[in-house]
């Protein structure tokens, strides 16, 4: 890796983790940034009590899952873009292949593989631990809102880390 290729994967990783600390629902629900390239990211959901859907089993809802690959899918957008550009959700279906293991914390990976001028395409999985085992399978649409900010990987490059 080039010494340019470090500085903005360092940069990349910055505007993520301010970005996660800043939306209240995916710090309610416990999402935590785990990884990021070109065209994906990598969130984690941790086993909470509260986020149970079967307290007898210790199986969390669906919901949650659903809250992570939707904040996995958009963030994945962001990266792609290399700007902060304001996007909504137009579609995004979860198919629920079956339930994490009990108390197990939830990896969810988005990438976003095609980008028009107004819309994003994204894929990806949910797993409790083993990638080719998934959970769940996602594929959404994004639609643009408003134009880009520029320099939004250089002010996070300002944020503290």
């Amino acid at each position: 890796m080039t010494e340019a290729e470090d500085d903005a994967a360092r940069r990349q990783r910055r505007f993520v983790q301010h970005f996660m600390r800043g939306v209240p629902h995916n710090a309610q629900l416990g999402i935590a940034y785990r990884g990021s390239g070109e065209n994906w990211a990598e969130l984690e959901l941790p086993f909470a009590p509260h986020l149970l859907a079967d307290p007898d089993y210790g199986v969390m809802a669906s919901g949650p899952i659903f809250a992570l690959m939707d904040t996995a899918s958009g963030m994945s957008v962001f990266i792609t873009r290399k700007a902060f550009e304001p996007h909504a959700t137009l579609d995004l279906r979860v198919d629920y292949l079956r339930s994490p293991r009990p108390e197990a914390t939830v990896i969810g990976r988005a990438e976003c593989y095609r980008m028009t001028r107004q819309i994003a395409f994204v894929r990806g999985i949910a797993h409790d631990g083993d990638p080719a085992d998934p959970i769940a399978n996602v594929a959404g649409t994004f639609m643009f809102t408003a134009p880009s900010a520029p320099g939004m990987f250089a002010a996070a490059a300002k944020a503290p880390a």
